[in-house]
């Protein structure tokens, strides 16, 4: 049953993913959620974007309904000016909104969902905690891990740098996440987060390739 079919599940209507602005960022661990966004335009077939709320906005149809997909173009540190307004235009409340962002806490290539809880050391949900009024609203976080021992800078150099795995990989982390997102759009987060959590990808291919066999 989607959540559109299910009253008792608040269906998700703004899916907004985190990052900063321009190529200088684009492959960056911090802008994972944006590309993640931008992947599920694609998947949609979401057409040409607007500008809107400070960002990047289609308006399309998603596997339950409408939803609109944003990617503020503020930078990091300001997600909630554009997250925000577009909430409130919108007449959402924060558990209608998904947000993609990256999580230093995560190994990489985990993908993980969450609703509510704190912001830790990410400014990006700091904003959104003030532009939305709470921290309610749902989330997918992907996994970019620590910084390691030899590793020169802060946090915020680290977040703000490339990855060192190849970017195969790190397409299917973002390919992961939107997988998740379509089912949480399908299904609400809490279905997406009993799949997702409860086997990791090689688990969920060898239980693919056990349910093709013959019985014997």
């Amino acid at each position: 049953m989607s959540a559109e079919e299910n009253p008792l599940v608040s269906p998700i209507r703004l899916v907004a993913g985190l990052g900063n602005p321009g190529e200088r960022y684009r492959r960056t661990r911090h802008n994972v959620g944006q590309r993640t966004v931008e992947e599920l335009a694609r998947r949609f077939g979401a057409g040409k974007e607007r500008d809107r709320f400070a960002g990047r906005l289609w308006e399309t149809r998603g596997p339950a309904g409408p939803v609109a997909l944003l990617i503020p173009t503020t930078f990091m540190n300001l997600s909630g000016d554009s997250v925000g307004p577009a909430m409130g235009s919108l007449h959402l409340e924060p558990e209608q909104v998904l947000v993609l962002h990256d999580e230093m806490d995560l190994p990489f290539g985990t993908v993980r969902g969450k609703v509510g809880g704190g912001v830790g050391g990410n400014n990006g949900l700091r904003s959104l905690k003030d532009g939305l009024g709470r921290t309610d609203f749902l989330r997918i976080r992907l996994g970019v891990d620590r910084p390691p021992p030899e590793f020169q800078g802060d946090t915020a150099a680290w977040v703000l740098s490339g990855f060192a795995q190849p970017e195969s990989e790190v397409e299917q982390m973002i390919s992961r996440a939107a997988d998740m997102a379509e089912l949480a759009l399908a299904e609400g987060i809490d279905a997406a987060i009993a799949k997702f959590h409860a086997r990791g990808p090689a688990a969920r291919r060898q239980a693919a390739d056990s349910e093709t066999e013959p019985a014997e």
